[in-house]
């Protein structure tokens, strides 16, 4: 037989072992192609907009990389493993181990390469889909064409070049290190049984339970006051990071193992052969599969946080522009509004204009602030805020002693929560007049210019304002202390108003809500886009990972479903068993995936956006979808074993 009809012979044999790594890579050279033809198309500049933009494409590629190598290199041991015996039956039958390896890289080059070839095609095929979906997501009115970059291919095929060069290194060390008797003994050794759970694997495994609910229970207070300065802040986060990761490692170390010994004792070893099945292989498995779980868990929570938070804020765009611009445009100067309203005249375009004056003052809020994070250069005693008369809010009417916040920041909230009522006092230059607290409103009446970093608007009677402006701190002054509001009466005619706003040129400050939002849109959707490349990427090839697991052990316990067979147990009885494993198998990583970054998520969304459960329960449903269906793959695959198994 010759080289060639050998390594043809070989490629047909394992084809059925080796598919899902081919759709696999197949998937991740498309996406990278598709990826980094964006970096080069032209019609990318007005999605960068400036060199953040653009850092944050390459950056993105440089990660995309990292986790296809990673799993690259993590397939390929799996399936070398799988062929130790193959590999040393040729050493029995007199081949060197030099013409083994080069036998490997052959067939290792006709795969790969035929796979990069395939995923390079794709990938140009789908790229103007990928272009059409950003432009969607960032808002950019463009067209998308079909376009193939030369610099997207060089890039690509260097990079995964590169990858299957280290991966014949690391096939080169294999074969090298191993003995013959060493090659039929590999995938007997590679995973760890131990049948009874000894008293340490209790000790660690509930302190691994401990350490998760540990660092749930302080990532719930982090923003609660409990920490009142940026280290202790620093250190909390740490100590969170830190005890989820290695209670997660000690879980699956031994909490598993420790919970299904629990329930395996209560029934006094009498176990169905469904729990044989799924209960008693996991409790065996899973101590030598911890830090490969750990692995996939964290990134797959780092995964599902970073996709929700970039998700919140793409949501909350229109609402957080709707509270930074309170009107459809916002000018600080009046003859630039003179020359804005008069543009509007000409093109007989309705609106409705409101004017206010707002001036700031010192205020002392010690008396109602609950509690003040240092290092925010936030003094409760003698901050500064911005204050309006009670007739240029709407529907409010205060008496002189009285006063009313308006439009707080979520995120000031979280630093510093104000009571509902209390005393307070505003300052002028020469006077400082007590107020009575009446509690907080969520509507927001001026334009962010006026506001500092997100503090609330004092509303105070009118008497009460004058006795205020007449005595102003000019140094703490904006440098315009009138507020401008056009809102259009008919909303159709916003897009044609804003083209006008956008060419004019003005002298003050001036805002158009729907150019804020288009803005923020295009920002957060290019990193929202980003993240969902990077964790659609990760999903794909730890799913990958997990079900190369199971492939191998399917064949490994192929013997004990032979004697099950010929016991008289149907396959149907022993699919059940498989499928509840299964749901353990996938289940445990994805379901402490999601409750760690729900827990990340809660303890910091309002910095994001405005909303936090509808984005997260999206992303969350949606990543358990795609998640499953490597479940499912997983059960077909061990459904052929069980056929095969007789």
């Amino acid at each position: 037989m010759s080289i060639n009809h050998l390594i043809l012979q070989n490629l047909k044999k394992n084809l059925k072992n080796y598919y899902l790594y081919v759709f696999a890579l197949v998937f991740t050279v498309a996406l990278y192609f598709a990826f980094v033809t964006l970096q080069f198309d032209p019609a990318m500049d007005e999605t960068k907009g400036s060199i953040k933009g653009a850092a944050a494409i390459k950056t993105a590629s440089v990660l995309l990389v990292a986790i296809v190598s990673i799993f690259l290199l993590y397939a390929n041991n799996i399936f070398i493993k799988r062929r130790s015996k193959e590999i040393g039956l040729f050493q029995l039958i007199g081949m060197t181990k030099s013409r083994i390896f080069r036998i490997l890289t052959l067939e290792n080059f006709i795969l790969y390469f035929g796979s990069l070839l395939i995923g390079i095609f794709i990938g140009f095929s789908i790229s103007k889909l990928i272009m059409m979906i950003l432009f969607k997501i960032t808002g950019v009115e463009d067209v998308a064409t079909l376009r193939f970059s030369t610099e997207a291919l060089i890039q690509t095929v260097v990079v995964f070049t590169m990858i299957y060069f280290f991966i014949m290194l690391i096939n080169f060390l294999f074969i090298k290190r191993q003995s013959i008797l060493s090659l039929f003994r590999v995938l007997s050794s590679t995973e760890e049984k131990v049948k009874k759970v000894s008293f340490f694997e209790m000790i660690y495994g509930i302190l691994g339970i401990l350490m998760i609910l540990i660092g749930y229970y302080i990532s719930s207070k982090l923003f609660s006051g409990d920490f009142t300065t940026m280290n202790e802040l620093f250190l909390a986060m740490l100590f969170i990071l830190a005890s989820v990761i290695i209670g997660t490692y000690l879980f699956y170390k031994g909490s598993v193992r420790f919970i299904f010994y629990v329930i395996r004792k209560k029934k006094d070893g009498y176990l169905t052969i469904n729990e044989v099945l799924s209960l008693s292989s996991i409790m065996f498995r899973m101590k030598s599969n911890a830090l490969l779980l750990t692995i996939i868990t964290t990134v797959s929570a780092l995964a599902i946080g970073l996709l929700s938070l970039s998700y919140i804020s793409h949501y909350s765009v229109e609402r957080l522009a709707q509270n930074n611009v309170v009107a459809d445009f916002s000018i600080t100067n009046k003859q630039d509004a003179e020359n804005f309203k008069e543009a509007l005249k000409i093109n007989e375009i309705k609106y409705n204009e409101k004017m206010i004056d707002v001036i700031q003052v010192y205020a002392n809020i010690e008396k109602i602030a609950e509690s003040k994070i240092e290092g925010m250069n936030s003094d409760p005693r003698n901050m500064t805020i911005p204050v309006i008369s009670d007739k240029a809010a709407t529907s409010v009417e205060l008496s002189a002693e009285e006063t009313l916040f308006t439009g707080y920041n979520d995120s000031i909230q979280k630093f510093m929560p104000l009571k509902s009522s209390g005393q307070i006092e505003l300052k002028g230059k020469n006077v400082v007049i007590p107020q009575k607290y009446l509690g907080l409103r969520k509507e927001y009446i001026v334009s962010y210019y006026f506001t500092s970093g997100g503090f609330p608007v004092a509303i105070v009677d009118e008497t009460i304002f004058e006795r205020l402006k007449k005595d102003i701190i000019p140094e703490i002054q904006k440098e315009s202390t009138l507020y401008i509001g056009i809102d259009l009466q008919d909303e159709a005619n916003l897009e044609e108003a804003n083209d006008l706003f956008q060419n004019m040129t003005f002298n003050g400050k001036n805002d158009s809500r729907l150019e804020m939002s288009n803005n923020q849109k295009r920002n957060m959707g290019l990193i929202m886009f980003i993240v969902g490349f990077l964790g659609l990427t990760f999903l794909v090839t730890s799913g990958c990972i997990l079900y190369f697991k199971q492939m191998d052990e399917s064949e490994e316990e192929k013997p004990n479903y032979t004697i099950l067979r010929k016991l008289g147990f149907t396959q149907g009885d022993l699919l059940r068993g498989i499928q509840a494993k299964q749901i353990f198998n996938f289940g445990i990583p994805l379901v402490i995936g999601l409750t760690h970054s729900y827990f990340a998520v809660k303890s910091g969304w309002f910095m994001f956006g405005t909303e936090l459960w509808t984005p997260m329960i999206i992303v969350m449903l949606l990543y358990t979808a795609l998640y499953s269906i490597f479940g499912i793959l997983s059960v077909l695959y061990y459904k052929k074993v069980i056929k095969e198994a007789l």
